[in-house]
């Protein structure tokens, strides 16, 4: 594929050396420099990639959803923090018949533990077990609950109709680890992710690149996730 990278930052890095390894062509990457131009010349930087990757931030998401609608360019949205313009942002693809894949999260093995995670709520949601999420990261991550940790709690909720408390940590170099568990008087019952480095992050971000190719409209990562397990069924 012919890739254009939005942010310069770590996970940007990481998805340019992937896709390098990969056998894509990164032939643009657009700093927040490139991301303070007009809307028009945004546009103009995009057009004619096969896709492209934003992991910018979240106060600059609706404008790149924008500019990759308007240019004809499937947008893989890895940002976080942005979830209150969700709508929004369907507007803007619906209305320049553009193409986004998003998520809280684009780890495979993550998207995955959403699975187990749901399964453990059906079986914990007719007992006296207290849910909880914790979850931990770098210190350079700004946005907290992480989006994961969110995602997380909208699946236990639609299972289990008592309070559910998150707890964040922000500290070092932690690439991320989120625990839910289901605590009673007699024992407690942890699962847990931890992300050993964030290439599981941008591998994902690729994965959902080559997937959202000559398709329209607005999906979440899970919806490639789905296809992916009915395949390998």
């Amino acid at each position: 594929m012919k890739l254009a990278i939005i942010g310069n930052g770590a996970m940007g890095k990481l998805v340019r050396t992937l896709a390098a390894d990969g056998g894509h062509e990164v032939a643009r990457v657009i700093t927040s420099e490139d991301a303070a131009r007009g809307m028009d010349d945004l546009v103009e930087l995009l057009r004619g990639h096969d896709a492209a990757v934003d992991f910018s931030v979240a106060a600059a998401v609706l404008k790149n959803i924008e500019a990759a609608a308007r240019a004809g360019v499937p947008l893989v949205e890895g940002t976080t923090g942005w979830n209150d313009g969700a709508r929004e942002a369907r507007r803007l693809v619906e209305a320049h018949a553009g193409a986004l894949v998003y998520g809280a999260n684009f780890s495979v093995g993550v998207n995955l533990f959403y699975r187990v995670v749901a399964r453990a709520a059906e079986l914990f949601a007719a007992t006296d077990y207290a849910p909880f999420i914790e979850e931990a990261h770098h210190s350079r991550k700004r946005d907290a609950p992480s989006g994961t940790a969110i995602k997380l709690r909208d699946v236990l909720a639609a299972h289990i109709t008592r309070d559910i408390p998150v707890a964040s940590t922000r500290a070092g170099h932690i690439p991320g680890t989120h625990r839910v568990g289901f605590d009673s008087a007699a024992d407690q019952i942890t699962l847990t992710h931890t992300a050993r480095t964030r290439e599981g992050f941008a591998s994902g971000a690729l994965l959902a690149a080559r997937w959202i190719t000559g398709r329209r409209g607005v999906y979440e990562f899970s919806e490639v996730i789905d296809e992916m397990v009915t395949g390998n069924r």
